[in-house]
């Protein structure tokens, strides 16, 4: 085992994680993670690879990538490789055809749009001379026939107003609609509704939308997920965090988080604050948006 393989293994012990709760922060195969702690590189894809996974394994138990990565070169020191030129030659070739074709494509749609537009105002005329009415005369508007009250001659220009005559020859208001009260929308509540295989699952209803606060009150690696409607789930973050720094999410579909130190982190979803812990132990949260 190497000393850089010592010192990840021993990090995570302390932190009691295990490699399977490793595998699924990293998503990093389990049998590299342990390739990694006994320093057997040669069972990684490659020189890119193991970087990669070193600098997430750190993240994922608190240390700091940056060192951990000076520490993996200064014991292998990775071999110079050059660029091929022949892949940057054909990528800008490709670019320059792409180019070429959009600027014909352009042109053909422009002539075919003039084109278009002639033929558009020879027919206008046609049909107006066609018509016998020239092109900057305007027909006259119709104008609407004139009621009148043969019993009263001056009935047909005085506007009536909507009354209710009694038989006695009284007229009375119509009476004015109460309007409907507006409904109150619902107060927005967060409950806790079970543990589920080490996953702390959360209710959220009477809002539309999720927002969620974090501040962090310490080093801690931290990941945030949207939940899709077929159950999968998108990246939103996945990010070392550091004390004072803060972060927001709004999102309309339900969220996974999962921490790598629980007391380094404040909760707080639609204003409510969620109890992640008080403990440096990894945590995960399933915040579940249930709209109305």
């Amino acid at each position: 085992m190497s000393d850089l393989g010592y010192i990840l293994r021993k990090t995570r012990l302390e932190r009691k994680i295990s490699l399977d709760d490793l595998q699924e922060v990293t998503k990093i195969r389990k049998r590299y993670l342990e390739a990694i702690e006994e320093g057997n590189y040669k069972v990684l894809p490659g020189s890119f690879y193991v970087r990669a996974f070193i600098k997430s394994y750190a993240e994922a138990v608190g240390l700091d990538p940056t060192e951990v990565l000076n520490m993996y070169q200064t014991t292998n020191p990775s071999p110079v490789v050059e660029k091929p030129v022949v892949e940057t030659i054909r990528k800008n070739r490709t670019s320059v055809r792409n180019t070429e074709k959009m600027s014909r494509w352009a042109s053909s749609v422009m002539f075919i749009c003039f084109i278009l537009l002639i033929f558009g105002i020879v027919y206008y005329y046609t049909y107006k001379n066609y018509k016998g009415t020239p092109a900057g005369e305007k027909p006259s508007q119709t104008q609407s026939p004139r009621i009148t009250d043969t019993t009263n001659p001056g009935a047909g220009t005085t506007p009536t107003t909507s009354t209710n005559a009694s038989s006695e020859g009284k007229v009375e208001p119509l009476p004015t609609p109460t309007p409907a009260p507006t409904p109150t929308p619902p107060a927005v509540q967060v409950k806790f509704s079970s543990n589920e295989k080490g996953v702390d699952n959360y209710i959220i209803t009477g809002t539309a939308n999720l927002n969620i606060q974090m501040k962090i009150n310490g080093s801690c690696w931290i990941r945030v997920d949207a939940l899709t409607d077929g159950g999968g789930k998108d990246m939103l973050r996945q990010k070392l965090y550091k004390a004072g720094d803060t972060d927001a999410f709004d999102l309309t579909s339900s969220a996974y988080l999962n921490v790598g130190a629980a007391s380094a982190l404040e909760l707080t979803v639609n204003g409510t604050v969620v109890p992640v812990g008080d403990t440096p132990n990894p945590k995960r949260v399933q915040l579940n948006l249930q709209k109305n």
